[in-house]
């Protein structure tokens, strides 16, 4: 062990480095011009290693996989420093690159070195999700995408900020690549200005704790991480477990793909092996290996919760992700739809836990968050002509567990964001919301229930606009696990002329046409059930039946 610290010391200096993280999400939360990172926290930030770029510190409020993913991005902005004259004081580096720096070209980092005397003492990095990234549709959920060129402009690692000063060469190309200059802007200066917090406070930190103090409480709680992990896996048996689960389609071709896994335990030794995976597709469900690793990194945080969030977690664990899967896909492959892929490697994990440790099994979440976009021009002659763009994305039902039934309209295992509230919506867009209300009976049933999705109903005010959606578990719904049952799968349709239709794709369409009165709707899917529902609670299954939660033909 390297750390001399006291417990008490290292739980100090373990809190005053969250803060530090948690004060910059804040920062981002309250300056940021887009809803998705204002009311949805769609972003993150965290403090990494000077020399590995790996986590350090994580907020308690950031996007979990994007902290994950972030560690490759610092790599990402250490490699292209390296090549131009290295890391300088007041420098910030950003870029979108999806295929080094992981998740979509939506989710732009900002990564800026800190300095003491002169060293480099390690990264602050942002991560948030800008609304509108040029690409062929507006919001950048394109369900047709063939090559990430489609999807949004690519950002090579460049310096926004050179000495502390905008480069405003820069901020124009950004600027003319966006659907919504302002929204661009506010969400720049809103990392801008979260970092600018984060080394303000970092300095004031190792001030008055010393450099060496406060490093060595960062390598001590990356050396408990591994040890409590080490801890987990020994519990677990030892032997092999597999399970496989699938995606839709990729938006182009209508054929699943599918999400396998091995999962082999040793001693205190884990092994996740994806080789048996689809290869990387003609549409945008793939994603790059950093966000792939990243996914398994949120999904150990969720079985094992109590292992401290940094690189630690990933320390006893090998990921075996061969080349040119649909998980490890290499660039111009698109990968915008990330999201939806990233939560079929939690739920796959989940599965082969459950095979390896029933009791510590979680059934499956709801699986999509339903990106829909939908876009148009104003008409009001105060506004005539004016872009809009509403983009967002919706919750569902989580699986039941060993401790009781799933949580109901949650919002995806992947983050901690929040789904934005229809007033927000409905005040930034010419929308109207005439249903947001739980789906009944869409929670798989079982000794614990899994959690309900919902259904949202969508009016459009305007007199036209377009709408795109990006889904999932259309086809194959969440499972339930010991004997639980599965819940409902997604359902969207849109209305034309008074018939409500739905997607060839079943999840996923592009170019919805919309007038003025017509709805676009979605009834998202619940989690899947936990244990034989023959054992649940008689009072338990009565309330369901009274909330309408399952069918009584469903009831045991």
């Amino acid at each position: 062990m390297t750390s001399a610290l006291d417990p008490v010391s290292l739980a100090v200096l373990k809190g005053r480095l969250e803060q530090i993280a948690d004060e910059m999400d804040a920062t981002l939360y309250r300056s940021a011009f887009n809803p998705i990172i204002a009311e949805a926290h769609d972003a993150c930030h965290g403090l990494y290693d000077a020399q590995s770029g790996d986590t350090l510190i994580q907020g308690k409020s950031g996007l979990p996989v994007f902290v994950g993913a972030m560690a490759f991005a610092v790599r990402t902005a250490m490699a292209a420093a390296a090549e131009r004259g290295g890391m300088q004081v007041g420098d910030t580096w950003l870029f979108n690159d999806p295929y080094d720096g992981g998740t979509h070209a939506n989710d732009f980092k900002l990564v800026r070195p800190v300095f003491r005397e002169g060293r480099l003492f390690c990264f602050l990095a942002s991560a948030a999700h800008w609304h509108d990234v040029g690409g062929a549709v507006p919001g950048n959920y394109n369900p047709a995408a063939t090559e990430c060129w489609q999807e949004a402009v690519q950002i090579p690692p460049v310096r926004i900020l050179r000495g502390g000063q905008m480069d405003a060469d820069v901020l124009a190309i950004l600027k003319a690549n966006t659907r919504l200059p302002d929204s661009l802007w506010g969400d720049l200066n809103g990392q801008l200005a979260a970092l600018e917090l984060g080394e303000r406070r970092l300095q004031q930190l190792l001030d008055e704790q010393g450099d060496a103090r406060v490093l060595a409480a960062m390598q001590s709680l990356r050396e408990r991480a591994q040890v409590l992990m080490r801890a987990h896996i020994r519990d677990l048996p030892d032997g092999t477990y597999r399970f496989d689960d699938w995606l839709d389609n990729d938006g182009v071709r209508d054929e699943k793909l599918a999400i396998a896994l091995d999962m082999t335990v040793a001693g205190d030794r884990l092994t996740l092996d994806f080789s048996r995976t689809s290869p990387q597709c003609a549409g945008p469900v793939n994603i790059s290996r950093a966000t792939a690793v990243a996914a398994c990194y949120v999904a150990l945080k969720h079985v094992f919760p109590d292992v401290p969030a940094n690189a630690g977690v990933l320390d006893a664990v090998e990921i075996q992700i061969p080349d040119g899967k649909v998980i490890s896909a290499s660039r111009p492959r698109p990968v915008g739809g990330y999201t939806e892929t990233i939560l079929r490697m939690i739920d796959v994990i989940f599965g082969a836990t459950a095979l390896a440790d029933p009791e510590r099994a979680v059934a499956q979440a709801y699986g999509t968050i339903n990106a829909l976009s939908i876009a148009g021009h104003r008409t009001d002659p105060a506004r005539a002509g004016q872009r809009w763009v509403m983009f967002s994305f919706f919750g569902g039902g989580h699986g039941g567990h060993s401790a009781g039934d799933g949580l109901s309209h949650g919002n995806a295992p992947i983050s901690t964001a929040t789904i934005p509230p229809l007033e927000i919506l409905e005040a930034a867009y010419p929308v109207r919301f005439t249903q947001w209300a739980l789906r009944d009976h869409s929670g798989g049933d079982g000794q614990y229930r899994g959690g309900l999705g919902a259904v949202y109903e969508i009016e459009l005010l305007e007199e036209s606009a377009e709408a795109f959606i990006f889904g999932e578990r259309g086809k194959a719904p969440p499972q339930g696990v010991n004997g639980g049952q599965p819940a409902l799968p997604n359902v969207f349709l849109y209305e034309n002329d008074g018939q409500w239709l739905r997607p060839p794709m079943v999840s996923k369409m592009l170019g919805i046409r919309l007038r003025k009165g017509e709805r676009v709707r979605l009834e998202t899917p619940g989690g899947g059930g936990w244990g034989d529902p023959r054992a649940r609670n008689p009072q338990a299954r009565a309330q369901d039946l009274a909330l309408g939660f399952v069918r009584a033909k469903e009831s045991v």
